[in-house]
This record gives structure tokens, C-alpha cells and sequence, in this order.
């Protein structure tokens, strides 16, 4: 079993001055992460799907043993709440190859007014290929029952453990991987905030539970405002000692 730490992203203007010197260009932000972090959480390619030689970019600038995971495309999620993905297969397949070895895990976020669909969930998850690793962020409080987490253990999917403002924390787990969104200790906002030492110690107690169990733990922290992710995904790691 191993975990992964990390962010949601990693280049952000207001990280200047915290992951990265002051004024460095964006085409070098990706150098200043990796030397840090063995692991990200892509999220630009919810809103543009890259092209499969930017996957392929990535394995060759990632170092070894590094661990990208990827966000599912809205249009896929979100513009058709997973009907007919057959469309979308072979791209995101073709993309899932040419990361190889520096693939983590494919995150599948539902729209927050996607309700609870178990035939067309189920359908989803059957038709991806084994060797991809999937986590389910589910948005919508219908979905949360003992028949989902059921259905994700059929197919081995993560249901993805969420920390922020009107999220459930539940902490289940349904595969061989858990998978934690963590979203902002800020009661009002989501992704703002920094969590306490006492939050990220807590946090740092189930990592090792989900640990000991025999289960690969993912981390990412979405809280980027202030540089608020890169220092309590630091923090936690030390804490996991992970």
C-alpha cells in the first residue's frame, strides 16, 4: 500500500512566493511542483480534454514513480451526465495509455443535480477497462446509500471521501484505492481556508487506518487560495509520514 499527497492543480499566480519564486513563468511551474510533490490532481481537463501528445508530454516531463491523476471531461459528467459514453471511450482510454506508468487515477465528479442513477452508473463503470483506476465524486445526496457504495465495489470504483462547506464526510471505502477530496475547512465557502493542525492530524490518523488496511491512498488538496493546498498537503504528508 502506498499514499499520495498532493494538490488539485499545480500552477496558480497566487502560489508565487510559496511553491514557486516570485515571477516564475508558468511553463516552469510544473519543475518547481514535482520537486516537492510525488503526486497532482489534473483538473484542467474538465474544461478542455488534452490532446493525447499532452499525455504523452506529461509521462516524458514527470519523474519516475510520479502519480498523475486526471478529472473526467463535463462533457462527459456533467453536459450528459454520463449518458452514452461510448463516444468518449476510446479518447479516454487512448490518453489513460499514454500516461503508462505515471497514471494514477481517473476521477469521475457528477454534477451536483445529477440524482442518483444506478442503471446508468452502472453502465458507466462496466465499460471501462479494468486496468483504470476510478474514483467516483458524487455531488448529490441521493447518491449516498448502501446500494451505490455497493455497485462501486462490483466494479472496484472509489467512492471519493469529501472534506468541505455542505459536503457529507463520509468516510467509505469500496476499492482498493481511497480516493479524498479535500476541499476547504471553511464552513460557508468551498476551497477556502486553511485547515487546522488538529484537522490535518485527524486526517493523518484515518490516512494510516485506509493505509494499514492494505489500500493506496490519494490526497489532493482543492483549497488553493493563499497557497492555503500546497502548505496542509505538506503538513499532512509529514504527519502520515507519508
Amino acid at each position: 500500500m502506498t499514499v499520495h499527497i498532493g494538490t488539485s492543480g499545480w500552477s496558480y499566480d497566487h502560489w508565487d512566493g510559496v511553491l514557486y519564486p516570485p515571477g516564475t513563468p508558468s511553463r516552469d511551474r510544473l519543475a518547481h511542483y514535482v520537486a516537492r510533490f510525488r503526486t497532482v490532481e489534473l483538473n484542467a481537463s474538465f474544461y478542455r480534454w488534452p490532446r493525447d501528445a499532452t499525455f504523452a508530454g506529461w509521462r516524458r516531463r514527470l519523474p519516475p514513480g510520479f502519480q498523475l491523476s486526471v478529472k473526467a471531461p463535463r462533457g462527459l459528467t456533467h453536459a450528459k451526465r454520463l449518458h452514452a459514453p461510448e463516444a468518449w471511450l476510446p479518447r479516454l482510454t487512448s490518453a489513460w495509455h499514454e500516461l503508462g506508468d505515471r497514471r494514477a487515477v481517473f476521477l469521475v465528479q457528477l454534477h451536483p443535480a445529477h440524482e442518483r442513477d444506478d442503471a446508468r452508473l452502472d453502465f458507466f463503470l462496466a465499460r471501462l477497462p479494468d486496468w483504470m483506476r476510478v474514483a467516483v465524486e458524487f455531488c448529490h445526496p441521493s447518491w449516498h446509500d448502501e446500494g451505490v457504495y455497493a455497485l462501486l465495489e462490483r466494479h472496484g470504483a472509489a467512492y471519493c471521501v469529501m472534506s468541505g462547506a455542505n459536503l457529507p464526510c463520509v468516510l467509505r471505502a469500496t476499492a482498493s484505492l481511497v480516493y479524498v477530496r479535500m476541499h476547504g475547512p471553511d464552513p460557508g465557502h468551498l476551497y477556502a481556508g486553511s485547515y487546522s493542525d488538529a484537522d490535518l492530524r485527524w486526517w493523518a490518523d484515518r490516512v494510516r487506518e485506509w493505509a494499514v488496511s492494505g489500500r493506496d491512498v490519494f490526497v489532493y488538496f482543492n483549497n488553493d487560495g493563499h497557497g492555503h493546498a500546497v502548505r496542509n498537503a505538506l503538513r499532512l504528508r509529514e504527519l502520515a509520514g507519508a
